[in-house]
């Protein structure tokens, strides 16, 4: 079977990435890749490390090789798929946000099969999770070698995992403001960085596990009377929780089309 990647991007890298070290780990049969040449210094660089990934000359070429196709384009280009030569036989897995089944399907043609699927960059090390929707092979065999697949029983709810995403920046954002508030009363400015990056990366071990209760680490990490208490009923007062809960929706409707 030869995976073809169109758009080699930051989660094409991890999922190539995460194949590879599979493959050199289990002693499988190695997983033919073949790369898109956008995005070419990064294309070669996976080439030069992965044993059996190789560059196409171009996307055509890449659609007409493949028996399975990994779309990781940004949702603004996908119309550069737009008159690729997309086989019948081949199954396409799409990674790219916001883009529905209905255009996909409208994009891609009489394709053997079709899915969404939601890899994180923690696939690069075999610790995904990745939801997947419609839950077929070859996507289903794909991201298990990757870590977890979760399966998605429609695509509304897909887009609630996908909508989830949608919070990482706003996560370092919330770093930077309180490394900031640091510098801006005194502090280094390296000290304050390195500060809040060890609080939180610590704190990062306590999620691992197969059922992490978010509740309960609050109340763990919250002292009656304390400044964490007081801290998150603040938080609690001025809205927060229910801003992060509108956001969600407004993000899942703009994946919906609303």
């Amino acid at each position: 079977m030869v995976l073809g990647v169109i758009g080699v991007g930051s989660i094409a890298s991890a999922i190539v990435s995460g194949l590879c070290r599979g493959d050199q780990s289990r002693g499988d049969e190695r997983q033919e890749v073949l790369l898109s040449p956008r995005n070419a210094k990064v294309a070669a660089a996976l080439a030069a490390s992965c044993p059996g990934v190789r560059i196409a000359e171009s996307n055509e070429a890449v659609v007409r090789e493949s028996s399975t196709l990994m779309l990781c384009l940004r949702p603004s280009d996908v119309g550069l798929l737009r008159g690729l030569p997309f086989r019948r036989d081949a199954s396409v897995i799409s990674v790219m946000a916001g883009i529905s089944l209905k255009e996909l399907h409208s994009i891609v043609g009489e394709a053997g099969s079709l899915a969404r699927a939601i890899p994180l960059p923690s696939v690069a090390v075999g610790r995904g999770v990745t939801p997947v929707y419609p839950f077929i092979e070859p996507a289903r065999s794909l991201f298990a070698q990757l870590g977890t697949v979760v399966e998605v029983g429609d695509e509304s709810s897909f887009n609630l995992f996908s909508a989830a995403t949608g919070t990482v920046a706003s996560h370092f954002a919330y770093l930077a403001r309180i490394s900031d508030w640091l510098t801006s009363n005194g502090i280094d400015p390296l000290a304050a960085r390195r500060y809040v990056a060890a609080i939180f990366s610590e704190l990062a071990g306590s999620l691992e596990g197969d059922d992490p209760d978010f509740e309960r680490l609050a109340q763990e990490h919250t002292t009656p009377g304390g400044i964490n208490e007081r801290f998150r009923k603040i938080m609690t007062e001025r809205g927060v929780w229910e801003t992060v809960q509108g956001g969600l929706d407004q993000i899942r409707g703009r994946l919906e089309g609303g």
